[in-house]
Parts: structure tokens; C-alpha cells; sequence
């Protein structure tokens, strides 16, 4: 017996509806890796400062030394990640107002620590609270994808930031996160994208197009659409203007078909 075409029509939507399913799975799973070892380090940090609080003290800088090991193992295993750390926010340390015990691979592939002048006084970097690798952690109390953008403060290199928040007493501390160049992100995820029947492109929480294989939306554009953040605390793909828009599992980014 054949098919009648509503019957043709709606098996090829589900193999569609499949396909963005897989996509989306995949995707998710390359990132959770690198989400993994975001929250390795956070799990470090909380510990670390928990035993500083179980002394009758606050922290300072020398006691983030401790965290290196785990830091410079976790660049070595992962290859998506170029660099690792945590973020300190403002006042939570005793003897600096803001630090970053952050480690990269340089391009010979040595670890090496970020040296940065945080003096507010003369430094462009010394308030790092405003961008979104920061700020998204601290507002939502969720994990989150920045950029990608121009990494001025670490590599120069176009780069997504992982991040999650690190609470110490219930309170917010800083970020845990992890760097990961966008020409690395792009190689794992371009082939998945163009598998799909559709123009496809990842978007952040804020609309910011993380990887695409659609000529309309660019790699660091935006894109206007819903509310991204809500629809990933939705996790349930949807439909807005024509787009199909997909959570990729857990993950903040969203798969958007045109």
C-alpha cells in the first residue's frame, strides 16, 4: 500500500525532528566534557575555601596556589581546553581586590600561568565583573557559554568561556571556567551542523551565534529571536518566526534551524 502525502510529509518530519535530537545530543556532548572540567575546578575551589573558613579566616591569593595541580592536569587531558581556572569576585580575598589563578597552553603546548596587572588604577583589566563569563554565573547561579569574542585578557584568539558559579557559605565567590578556542569548537561541530536538511546555527543564552553553518547568521553575531536563557530552563525545543529552536541537553546553547 502506499504512502499518501500527509503520510510522506510526516515521516519526514520525523526523521527531521531526529536528526535535531542527535545534533543537539552531540553537541552537548562534546561541551560536557568541557564542562566537566569547569566543574572539577569549582568543586576545588569550595573546598579550598571552606577549609580557609573553617579556620576563622578569610582567603587570600597564596592559597589559590593550591589549586594548581588539578588546573595544570586538566590542560593536559582535555583537548578542547586552552586554558583553566578560577576567578576570584571583588573583596573576596584578603590581600588583592580581584584575581584570576588562570593557566594556559602556550603555542608550544607548555603550561604557563596569566600574568595580568589588576591595579584599578591603571589597568584596563581590573574590573572583569561586567563580562559575560562572569556576570551570567553570578545573576543566574547557572553554568554558562560567553562569546564567542576576541580574548583580549588571555590569548588574543577568538574563544568561547565556560564558567559556572563557586559559592563559599552560601555565598557567591567567583567563577570556576574554561577557555576554549573558537576555531577548535567550530571543528567539532561544523560537521554536525551540516548534516541537518536546515540552515543551522548555535546560539548562547544571549543570542550570540557560538558556531554556524548558516551564511545569514555569523559566528559572534547575534540573533534576534525569544528569550534564549528562558528556553534553556525550558529544555523544550520550540518554534518562533519561522525558526526551529532546539536546547542541545542541558547545555546553554541552543540549536536554531531556519
Amino acid at each position: 500500500m502506499g504512502w499518501s502525502p500527509g503520510q510522506v510529509h510526516s515521516a519526514a518530519a520525523t526523521l527531521d525532528t531526529d536528526a535535531e535530537a542527535w545534533v543537539a545530543s552531540q553537541v552537548g556532548g562534546a561541551l560536557e566534557a568541557v564542562f566537566e572540567t569547569v566543574a572539577a575546578t569549582r568543586d576545588d575551589t569550595a573546598a579550598l575555601l571552606a577549609k580557609a573558613a573553617a579556620q576563622g579566616r578569610r582567603p587570600a591569593s597564596a592559597d589559590l596556589a593550591a589549586l594548581r595541580p588539578g588546573l595544570h592536569q586538566r590542560l593536559t587531558r582535555q583537548e578542547l581546553v586552552s586554558g583553566v581556572g578560577f576567578v576570584a569576585a571583588p573583596g573576596l580575598l584578603t590581600d588583592v581586590p580581584a584575581w584570576l589563578e588562570w593557566w594556559q597552553t602556550g603555542a608550544d603546548g607548555d603550561v604557563r600561568p596569566l600574568l595580568l596587572d589588576l591595579d584599578p588604577g591603571h589597568s584596563a583589566y581590573s574590573d572583569y565583573t561586567h563580562w559575560d563569563w562572569f556576570a551570567l554565573p553570578r545573576d543566574t547561579g547557572r553554568r554558562a557559554v560567553a562569546g564567542p569574542y576576541v580574548d583580549y585578557l588571555c590569548s588574543d584568539e577568538y574563544s568561547l568561556t565556560l564558567s559556572a558559579p563557586v559559592e563559599t557559605e552560601g555565598r557567591f565567590a567567583g567563577v570556576a571556567a574554561a577557555d576554549v578556542y573558537l576555531r577548535h569548537f567550530e571543528a567539532a561541530v561544523l560537521p554536525l551542523l551540516r548534516r541537518l536538511p536546515r540552515p543551522a546555527h548555535l546560539v548562547n543564552a544571549r543570542g550570540r551565534v557560538a558556531a554556524s553553518a548558516d551564511p545569514a547568521h555569523l559566528a559572534g553575531s547575534l540573533t534576534k529571536g525569544p528569550d534564549f536563557g528562558e528556553l534553556l530552563t525550558e529544555a523544550t525545543p520550540a518554534e518562533h518566526a519561522g525558526l526551529r529552536l532546539v536546547p542541545c541537553h542541558g547545555i546553554p546553547l541552543v540549536l536554531v534551524l531556519a
